[in-house]
């Protein structure tokens, strides 16, 4: 199965979703999106794809969302991608295309949604927290 990563490397998120894509025994296309962000047509298609509204694409902890005052609810959309475009730490992540769909991973198990179930045993989390069983099963 193809897939595809937006990926931040420093972000535990995005490493738990890149680590539950190989479980499921694939190896993903991985895109740093911060030193090769999407093209604006590419980052509007994920949104709408992930069926997520512009604003719960932009991700605000960490980013310039308040100084650049993208709170502001009069912004369109065009103003919050032209934001997005210009600064790539504002895009959300990890985003990860399948064929089974587009999904904003975060908590990092919604990858599961758009993966096969060919798990192969059990899956921990960095942070201790239990996703697969020892059959491979999402705990609930």
């Amino acid at each position: 199965m193809d897939a595809t990563i937006y990926h931040n490397p420093d972000c535990g998120t995005s490493r738990n979703t890149l680590a539950l894509i190989r479980h499921a025994g694939i190896e993903p296309t991985v895109i740093e999106y911060l030193l090769t962000p999407p093209s604006r047509t590419e980052l509007a298609t994920m949104i709408k794809d992930a069926s997520l509204t512009v604003r719960q694409a932009i991700r605000e902890k960490g980013t310039p969302y308040a100084d650049l005052g993208l709170d502001d609810d009069s912004l369109t959309d065009e103003q919050l991608i032209d934001a997005m475009m210009a600064h790539p730490i504002l895009i959300n992540r990890p985003l990860v295309i399948t064929p089974l769909g587009t999904r904003l991973c975060r908590p990092s198990e919604v990858v599961l949604d758009i993966l096969p179930d060919t798990f192969a045993g059990p899956f921990v989390k960095e942070d201790g927290e239990r996703v697969l069983d020892a059959q491979g099963k999402r705990i609930a």
